[in-house]
């Protein structure tokens, strides 16, 4: 029996050690960069880390600054590139970046992007505080309605995204969700695997018991708290050298409030061409994508004044 037993465990072993080499090899899943939160209570990553995207056909960078790509070469004529997943695009190489993009179509100035996935409005604006050090001359903060909404606290409250508590008007800093658990699964590949492939989700049942409201639903519900978000961080942050890259598609009213509020904005029209700007499996912009992006953001800058250091 002893021996059963010991051939058993012997066995499941080597599966295990097989099975991780095999997910490790193949890049079954992605490598998920470390993060840690700084003093000024911005959730980022641990410097100078890599790691490759699933499927192992490009790799992801975190610079010294603890912000995925690459750095400018300088930081003279700096305009900085804010968001959230869509800056950060792990899902595409480094040369499909948007500070690669805008780079070349606006060869006198540099860019240094500062995305992580999960960051609000209101994250985005902390982001910028933290960077004005660099003394950029603009920063470009994309956002989409989601931004707008996973700010505020009153609307719904997620504790691993920085928010605004609109009754208190007091910044609610994000926490990292379960860092010992991601650090176990990020590093055992096979496990992280079958948890990608089967994942277990214990707060179903309490979230199947909220009704889920539609974009449209959602602000027309929750509209005043998102003028309310908009004022306030018009009146708390430094916002004439920001400017507003709105996702396509975003709900006029919110970008018209935020003009009103005194915002530079641009626009995004990804109905100007016939081929889509994102993967068919992910709503996040491919190569092509970023490039019509930053045609876009390019155009838009050249037509506003800026002035070099």
């Amino acid at each position: 029996m002893k021996k059963f037993l010991k051939n058993t465990v012997l066995f499941f072993l080597v599966i295990l050690v097989i099975g991780e080499i095999v997910v490790r090899i193949t890049h079954s899943v992605s490598d998920i960069p470390q993060r840690t939160i700084d003093e000024f209570h911005i959730q980022k990553y641990y410097p100078n880390q890599g790691g490759y995207w699933k499927g192992g056909d490009h790799k992801w960078m975190i610079n010294k600054l603890g912000w995925p790509g690459e750095l400018p070469e300088s930081f003279d004529n700096l305009i900085l590139v804010i968001g959230d997943s869509f800056i950060e695009n792990f899902m595409n190489p480094n040369e499909c970046h948007q500070s690669k993009y805008l780079k070349e179509n606006m060869e006198d100035y540099n860019f240094m992007e500062a995305g992580r996935s999960g960051v609000s409005l209101i994250e985005a604006m902390e982001i910028n505080k933290q960077l004005d050090s660099l003394k950029p001359l603009k920063s470009l903060i994309y956002v989409n309605d989601n931004d707008f909404f996973e700010s505020i606290v009153d609307i719904k409250t997620m504790k691993d995204i920085t928010q605004l508590d609109l009754k208190d008007e007091n910044i609610v800093y994000g926490k990292m969700k379960s860092p010992g658990l991601k650090k176990v699964l990020y590093n055992w590949k096979l496990l992280y695997y079958f948890y990608n492939r089967f994942p277990m989700n214990f707060s179903i049942a309490k979230e199947d018991s909220h009704k889920i409201e539609e974009p449209e639903e959602l602000f027309e519900n929750n509209k005043e708290k998102v003028f309310d978000l908009i004022k306030y961080t018009a009146n708390h942050y430094k916002i004439d050298n920001q400017i507003l890259v709105f996702h396509p598609n975003s709900n006029k009213i919110i970008v018209e409030a935020c003009k009103e509020a005194g915002f530079n904005i641009i626009t995004l029209d990804s109905s100007i061409d016939n081929q889509s700007w994102t993967f068919d499996y992910d709503n996040h912009w491919t190569c092509y994508g970023h490039q019509q992006v930053a045609n876009q953001v390019s155009k838009a800058l050249n037509g506003m004044q800026i002035k070099n250091n």
